[in-house]
């Protein structure tokens, strides 16, 4: 089964495969992301390879259902492994240099404008998991891509405040934010030469940092080369921050936010968000109660106190 079942309550799309519960947890034997590899071979700097155990396939075996508040549709999609590097050795995207992280973006926008010539397709969503703490099944430097049948309901909420933001003052919300947040400075932690981050007022995760260019730039394939390795140096900034803050590296995710693949959205910029699981005394911070039950997050110390020890961190360690 292998389906996008509806929740009229919430109004959201929940991915259901049953594929996914025999992927495999941390084999002992050889890595298949490896050179060498049966599906990898040799030569490849960024490899891109469907996923042996997807959420989403391009013919999926189920079909649509409409039972008064059953409704489903077919899982049809695609889901990509990005193998980042050949070297098994390294830890973290932030262990590569900035030119390697700038053909992964490359990669992707690519991928990106094959995928957007889909009909069926209308979302890529690409993250990057770090961390035994919340499930990496593989160590091996890796992120994904889910190309969905629909906006995933985050980022479809950010694009409907950005909406009507743009209808009622004709300018970009997300602009706004990042212009305030450079205007305070008190949350920034790394400013490139094209690219910001921080840690936004209204955090959420302990150590939440989102990634903006300092211009509007409607989507990631609107990004130059040189452009790419901006933002490859802020993002390589920010993560070696996340892995030397504490004692051992600390778990994270890091999302891209994109436009849909097709269509013009000028009240919208592309930025990555990256939500850093350990708490300013760094223990791990769970979503509990409050926030899983409730939807509403917790912080346990302020956005100001964790930009000031990442920023230090990066400034002196990274």
């Amino acid at each position: 089964m292998i389906e996008a079942r509806w929740d009229p309550i919430l109004e959201e799309w929940v991915l259901v495969s049953n594929v996914r519960e025999v992927r495999p947890w941390r084999p002992s034997g050889s890595c298949p992301f490896c050179p060498g590899a049966p599906e990898t071979g040799y030569g490849w700097r960024v490899l891109f390879l469907e996923n042996r155990f997807p959420m989403l396939v391009p013919n999926p075996p189920s079909s649509s259902r409409a039972e008064g508040v059953f409704v489903s549709i077919p899982g049809r999609g695609r889901c990509f492994v990005v193998v980042e590097t050949p070297r098994h050795d390294l830890d973290d995207l932030s262990d590569l240099s900035v030119e390697e992280i700038a053909e992964v973006f490359e990669g992707l926008q690519l991928l990106f404008s094959e995928l957007s010539k889909d009909p069926g397709i209308v979302y890529a969503l690409w993250f990057r998991n770090k961390g035994e703490e919340i499930g990496v099944s593989l160590t091996h430097p890796h992120s994904q891509v889910y190309a969905l049948p629909f906006i995933p309901n985050r980022v479809l909420r950010e694009m409907r405040s950005c909406w009507r933001y743009w209808e009622s003052r004709s300018r970009c919300l997300l602009c706004d934010s990042r212009d305030a947040e450079l205007e305070s400075g008190e949350r920034v932690v790394y400013r490139g030469r094209s690219f910001v981050a921080y840690v936004p007022y209204w955090a959420k995760w302990p150590f939440e940092v989102h990634v903006h260019p300092l211009r509007h730039v409607e989507r990631l394939r609107d990004l130059g080369w040189s452009d790419l390795l901006d933002l490859a140096t802020c993002l390589r900034k920010v993560l070696c921050g996340l892995k030397k803050l504490f004692d051992r590296p600390m778990p994270y995710v890091a999302v891209l936010h994109d436009p849909p693949l097709r269509g013009s959205y000028p009240w919208f910029h592309t930025h990555i968000e990256v939500y850093g699981m350990y708490r300013v005394s760094g223990r791990l911070k769970y979503a509990a109660g409050a926030e899983t039950g409730g939807g509403t997050f917790t912080y346990d110390s302020t956005p100001e106190v964790a930009a000031r020890m990442l920023r230090e961190c990066i400034e002196s360690r990274c």
